[in-house]
């Protein structure tokens, strides 16, 4: 029976009903076409197929004429498939969330476009020909199967060097009828067909996370930018009550830190903050990589933070409300502090001389057949602290909002971060003693002390 629940759960979609108070045994399958179709009320979209014409679908670019990365080692194309709704919206709301994936990781996307309503734009990464055929196999899956992201994304594309599809984009046509319901287990089937020698060829090299977030951002069309990981799930409503917010910014130089919260798999995302600390308080939510490296998210002040949850505390009707406001400020920043922010899009780019294996966050184990055959990247991991340092040096100040929020899907511990994880750290550490050189130098400021004992 438990086995049953484990293989029907998803990131990307949950039961209609699971009691307050989890009963694991209780839940062993859902039809998932009862699941309430309205977006604010439903954790996914599950009968929204659409026919559409055959090259509707079909990536706009051509393969050979890609831009260079400063140091010729990716290509990257942007706008190569535009939601039919993405310029209207873009124009519509001051914030666009902008996120990145590799082919294995995208059916995480389903849940982030369901409940965030305004544009979003994905970077993807693709190496050889075989991965290129499952991405645009998998696209026209997504595109027809939910309008969240028929009509709101935009999907810009970078391929390396080394592995460049050498196949042009074509049309992929799928049979008339898919299981719009399934789409992790979809993409597990696409990903079935790329060879061994693939596979390997991923594990030798590195995932450009830093060129795939510039690219993201870049491909944004408003004046904010929401930068997450695909795996990050917003809050419910976040797109109306963040551009509510927003619409009354007045601070250039201010990024706004919005809290990321570890989910039970074995829960629903909850509704609203009241319901998230609930869930805290019986230990099926906790802080962002509170096991695993409390210092990634340490800054942000969670006992702070959730303290208006309280019917006595002067900013609890905001809470009941749901309107979005500045909890407190981050005093007690630290280097490797790397959270979730929204930020006017004149922030310092990401330095992308970091790169690493971009589809490591969710530890609890990828899915795909990469993961089946025991992934283990030797290159170093990604550090995304080293962007949110400059903007620090360079005077931001970072705001944390409530009662917004993100969830991320399985309460991660060190027994579950696999040991080249903390050896690519390590790797990647290193490279810091550079970095923080050349911020000195190029800023003239040095507010953490860093280079108090640098020769």
């Amino acid at each position: 029976m438990l086995l049953t629940f484990l293989l029907l759960q998803s990131e990307t979609c949950a039961p209609e009903a699971i009691p307050r108070e989890v009963e694991m045994n209780a839940v062993t399958e859902w039809n998932l076409g009862t699941l309430v179709k309205h977006e604010q009320q439903s954790e996914c979209i599950t009968q929204d197929y659409q026919p559409a014409s055959p090259d509707a679908n079909s990536l706009k670019l051509d393969i050979k004429l890609g831009r260079w990365d400063a140091r010729r080692m990716f290509r990257m194309y942007d706008s190569v498939l535009v939601g039919s709704r993405f310029t209207e919206l873009s124009q519509t709301y001051r914030v666009c969330l902008a996120t990145q994936s590799s082919v294995e990781k995208l059916h995480s996307l389903v849940q982030v476009a369901l409940h965030w309503t305004g544009p979003m734009s994905v970077a993807l990464y693709v190496a050889g020909d075989e991965e290129f055929e499952v991405l645009q196999r998998y696209l026209v899956y997504l595109r027809r199967c939910y309008e969240s992201i028929r009509e709101r994304v935009i999907f810009s594309l970078a391929v390396p060097k080394m592995r460049t599809p050498k196949k042009q984009p074509r049309v992929f046509e799928l049979p008339d009828r898919v299981d719009c319901a399934k789409p992790e287990a979809t993409l597990n089937e696409f990903m079935s067909r790329v060879p061994n020698e693939q596979t390997n060829w991923r594990i030798r090299n590195v995932y450009p996370q830093n060129h795939m977030r510039n690219l993201a951002r870049k491909n944004c069309q408003t004046d904010y930018v929401f930068l997450t990981d695909v795996d990050i799930v917003p809050s419910f409503n976040l797109t109306v009550v963040l551009d509510e917010f927003l619409r009354n910014d007045n601070c250039d130089k201010c990024a706004y830190v919005i809290p990321t919260y570890e989910l039970d798999t074995r829960v629903r995302f909850p509704p609203n903050k009241t319901e998230l600390i609930r869930l805290a308080t019986k230990g099926l939510a906790r802080p962002f990589h509170q096991k695993v490296f409390i210092h990634n998210q340490f800054a942000t002040n969670f006992t702070r933070w959730l303290q208006d949850v309280s019917p006595n505390h002067v900013h609890h009707e905001n809470v009941r409300t749901g309107k979005v406001y500045i909890s407190h400020d981050v005093t007690n920043f630290e280097f490797l502090y790397e959270p979730f922010y929204v930020a006017k899009d004149i922030v310092p780019p990401h330095d992308e001389r970091f790169m690493g294996y971009g589809y490591t966050r969710n530890t609890q184990g990828n899915s795909g057949k990469y993961a089946a055959l025991g992934f283990t990247p030797q290159k170093a991991e990604k550090i995304e602290g080293v962007g949110v340092y400059e903007m620090y040096v360079t005077g931001y100040q970072f705001k944390v909002l409530s009662p917004v929020f993100t969830g991320h899907w399985g309460l991660q511990t060190r027994k579950t971060r696999p040991a080249w994880r903390e050896r690519q750290n390590s790797a990647n550490r290193k490279q810091f003693e550079t970095f923080k050189k050349e911020v000195f130098a190029r800023y003239m400021r040095d507010p953490l002390k860093m280079m108090k004992n640098v020769n």
